[in-house]
C-alpha cells in the first residue's frame, strides 16, 4: 500500500480554563477578509473529498483532527472540521473500513488500527467542542450520530453499545455552565424516547455520582435531577420496552430485553443523587418526586426510608413531603412502618395554622386520614388537637379547620359523640353544673393513641361560635347544626389569607343600615337647657367650661 500512515499525536489541547469560569466563547477573527475564511473552510471540504478519492490520503485525517482541536481563532473553521470528520467516519464506518475481517491482511490490519486511533482522538475532539456553548449543539448532534453509527456498523456482539462514549458525554454534560438547551434536548428527545439510552444513561449517572473524586456542587445536583425527572414514564413489563436508538437486540436475554436490569440502574442513579450534599430546596425537589418518578422504578422501597426519615427530621413542610412519601409507599407498595400516624399527629404545633404551607398541610391530612378503617381513637386526637389550636389561630386558619373537621366527622361517625356528650348520672351531672370539670384530653401526648381526646368533647369550636370575625363565627355554627351536608369542599377555603377575607367583607351588600346615634344632642360642651329634660354629656360633667 504506498500510503505512508504517519503519527499523529493527540490534538493540541485547548487554553486550561478556571473551574469556576464559563468557557470562553471563541472569537471570530478581527480580519474582514471573508475570502480568507473561504478559502480556509474551503481547504477543509477538500481534504474530505480526497479521503474519499483514495486510501492514499488518509493521512487527511489527522490534518483534519488538528483543525477541528487546535485553539482557532475561529470557531467556524472547528465546526465545519468536526462536520467533515462526522461524514469521513461514518462512511468509514458503514463501508466496513474500520473493521478487521477474516481476509484482513497484516498491512490492513495497521490501517485499521490506526484509523481506530485517530476515531478516539476525533471523539475526544467533539467532547472538548460539547463544552463550548456556542458550538455545543452541533457537536451534541455530531455526537448522537456517531453513537449510532458505531453501535451498528463498528461493534458486534452482545455489548455494541458505545457505553463509554455515551457515559463521557453526560459526565460534559453534567458539568455544562451554558444554558442548558443541549441538556434538555438530551433529556427530552433522547433519555425519554429510547429505551437503550435511558438504560446506559442510568448506568452512567450511577457511575459518574459514585467516583470517590467527585467534588460536591449544587449545580452537578440540579443537572442530575433534570436528566432523571425528564424521565416520565416507567416501563410495567417487557414489552415495553420496543424503543431504541442504536440497534434492537436479538437476543431475548440481552440486559436491554430486562425489566429487572433497567430498575436496577434507575434505583442506582436515585440513590447516588440522594447521597449527594443537598440544600433544603433540593431535598423538597426530590420529594416531590418521590411518588411519580422515584419510587416507582425501586424494587426495594425501603431503600427510600433513610432518606425520608432525614428528611421528616429537617422539621416544616420538607417533614409534610417526606410523610407524604412514605404514604404512598404504605399505600402503593405496602410498607409497614408503625409510627406513621404519630409522626404526623407532632407536626400538629402552633405554627402549623400560621404557615404558608397550611394549605398543602390540609390537602396531604385529608388523604392520610381518608381510611374509614382507622381507629376512633387516632381520628379524636386529631379532632381535638385541631380544635385546640384553632383557639389561637387567625381566622384565615380557622376557617379551613372547621369544614376540614366536619367532613372528618361525615366521615368517622362514631367520633360524632364528641359534638355533644350528655351525663346521664343525676349526681355527675350536679358535681358538673356547680364545679365544671377538667378537659381529659392530654395536650402534651405525643402517641395520639394516647390523649384521651375520644374522653372530651369539641367545646373549642362552641367557642369559635362567638369569634370576632362574623365569618369564622358564621362557619362554626356548622357543627351544632344538623349533619344533613355530604361533605364540606375544601378547596373553598385553604387558601384564604387576611386580604382575602377583608376584601369579602367590603364588597359584601349592607342589608341595613346601622344607626350611629339614636339623638343628636343639641349642644355637646355647655350644659343642656333644663326644660329640655335632657342629661348632660359625660364632658361636660367631668369639665367645666364656664
Amino acid at each position: 500500500m504506498p500510503v505512508t500512515i504517519g503519527k499523529a499525536g493527540n490534538p493540541a489541547k485547548r487554553k486550561s480554563r478556571a473551574p469556576d469560569k464559563r468557557p470562553v466563547k471563541r472569537a471570530r477573527s478581527e480580519s474582514s477578509d471573508d475570502d480568507f475564511d473561504e478559502d480556509a473552510q474551503a481547504r477543509i471540504l477538500l481534504l474530505e473529498n480526497e479521503i474519499f478519492e483514495s486510501k492514499k490520503n488518509y493521512n487527511n485525517i489527522a490534518t483534519l483532527i488538528r483543525i477541528l482541536g487546535k485553539d482557532s481563532e475561529d470557531s467556524d473553521d472547528s465546526i465545519v472540521a468536526a462536520v467533515s470528520l462526522c461524514r469521513v467516519f461514518t462512511r468509514l464506518m458503514v463501508a466496513g473500513e474500520m473493521s478487521k475481517k477474516q481476509a484482513t491482511t497484516e498491512k490492513d490490519a495497521v490501517v485499521v488500527k490506526w484509523l481506530r486511533g485517530r476515531y478516539l482522538e476525533y471523539k475526544t475532539g467533539l467532547l472538548e467542542l460539547l463544552e463550548e456553548e456556542e458550538i455545543a449543539p452541533t457537536a451534541f448532534t455530531l455526537s448522537m450520530r456517531l453513537l449510532k453509527t458505531e453501535g451498528q456498523h463498528l461493534r458486534n456482539g452482545q455489548d455494541n453499545f458505545p457505553a463509554t462514549f455515551l457515559t463521557n458525554m453526560i459526565r460534559v454534560l453534567l458539568k455544562d455552565d451554558g444554558d442548558g438547551s443541549v441538556r434538555k434536548e438530551f433529556s427530552e428527545k433522547f433519555v425519554e424516547e429510547f429505551d437503550d439510552i435511558r438504560f446506559f444513561t442510568l448506568e452512567a449517572i450511577e457511575k459518574i455520582l459514585g467516583e470517590s473524586q467527585i467534588a460536591a456542587d449544587s449545580k452537578l445536583f440540579d443537572h442530575t435531577l433534570e436528566i432523571l425527572s425528564s424521565i416520565e414514564s416507567v416501563p410495567d413489563s417487557k414489552e415495553e420496552l420496543e424503543d431504541f436508538y442504536v440497534t434492537t437486540p436479538e437476543k431475548s436475554n440481552h440486559p436491554l430485553l430486562s425489566l429487572t436490569k433497567h430498575k436496577k440502574h434507575a434505583q442506582g442513579a436515585w440513590m447516588a443523587l440522594m447521597n449527594l450534599p443537598m440544600d433544603k430546596d433540593q431535598r423538597k425537589a426530590l420529594l416531590r418526586l418521590v411518588s411519580t418518578s422515584i419510587a416507582p422504578w425501586f424494587m426495594k422501597p425501603e431503600l427510600l426510608m433513610d432518606f425520608l426519615t432525614d428528611s421528616y427530621d429537617a422539621g416544616g413542610s420538607t417533614s409534610l413531603l417526606a410523610l407524604s412519601g412514605v404514604f404512598y409507599l404504605i399505600q402503593e407498595r405496602n410498607l409497614d412502618y408503625s409510627s406513621f400516624y404519630r409522626k404526623l399527629y407532632s407536626l400538629l404545633d402552633s405554627e402549623i395554622l400560621h404557615s404558608k404551607h397550611r394549605s398543602r398541610f390540609f390537602r396531604l391530612m385529608d388523604t392520610f386520614l381518608a381510611s374509614t378503617h382507622l381507629p376512633a381513637v387516632l381520628v379524636a386526637s386529631f379532632l381535638k388537637r385541631l380544635s385546640r389550636l384553632t383557639l389561637n389561630a387567625p381566622p384565615s386558619g380557622v376557617v379551613a379547620v372547621v369544614p376540614w373537621i366536619y367532613n372528618l366527622l361525615k366521615r368517622h361517625p362514631t367520633c360524632t359523640f364528641m359534638i355533644h356528650r350528655e351525663t346521664r348520672d343525676p349526681s355527675v351531672r350536679e358535681i358538673l353544673e356547680n364545679e365544671g370539670m377538667d378537659d381529659p384530653f392530654k395536650m402534651d401526648e405525643e402517641d395520639p393513641i394516647e390523649t384521651d381526646a375520644i374522653e372530651s368533647c369539641l367545646w373549642e369550636i362552641v367557642m369559635l361560635q362567638s369569634h370576632y370575625h362574623p365569618n369564622v363565627a358564621t362557619l362554626a355554627k356548622i357543627i351544632s347544626e344538623q349533619f344533613t351536608k355530604n361533605a364540606y369542599n375544601l378547596e373553598d377555603f385553604l387558601d384564604h389569607s387576611y386580604g382575602s377575607m377583608l376584601e369579602a367583607e367590603h364588597v359584601k351588600e349592607v342589608k341595613k343600615i346601622p344607626v350611629v346615634e339614636f339623638e343628636i344632642p343639641k349642644r355637646v360642651f355647655l350644659k343642656q337647657d333644663s326644660a329640655l329634660e335632657v342629661e348632660d354629656s359625660l364632658l361636660v360633667k367631668l369639665w367645666d367650661f364656664n
